[in-house]
């Protein structure tokens, strides 16, 4: 018995990793960094009502929920149906050098940014060290 493969399965698979399916929307993308005593996470959540977002923090797990919803109403027709729609989540695992008791969020654009801050135990600083007991000099640590 000979048996054929869909030369298009894996394409069609790898896509509904990457764009989601409507059962299932795909993460939101995101961009993350440090900038000086601050770590932004902003994530991409285009027509999304800022009302749906939610942000929760528990145990250094930062977790975003958003939904997207179409458009309803008597008079509605949808005419084309390709933007993914449903509840998007994603997780990240914070360090426990950030301070998430002091975490900002703000929503522009179709942009969640959060902003945390570094916890001052993490920061650089100066260690003096002794030499030979003769003094001290300052050095970075």
């Amino acid at each position: 018995m000979l048996m054929r493969t869909d030369p298009f399965r894996e394409i069609d698979r790898l896509a509904e990793q990457f764009f989601g399916t409507a059962a299932r929307p795909a993460v939101m993308p995101l961009d993350a960094y440090r900038d000086g005593d601050w770590f932004y996470a902003a994530f991409d959540l285009p027509g999304v009502d800022p009302d749906s977002i939610d942000c929760t923090v528990e145990r250094n797990v930062l977790t975003v929920r958003a939904e997207r919803r179409r458009p309803t109403g008597d008079n509605v027709e949808l005419v084309a149906a390709e933007r993914p729609m449903g509840t998007f989540t994603r997780r990240l695992f914070l360090g426990d050098t950030l301070d998430t008791d002091k975490l900002e969020a703000g929503y522009d654009n179709g942009v969640l940014t959060l902003r945390i801050p570094v916890t001052e135990r993490a920061k650089p600083r100066r260690v003096a060290v002794t030499a030979n007991g003769n003094g001290r000099k300052q050095i970075d640590a």
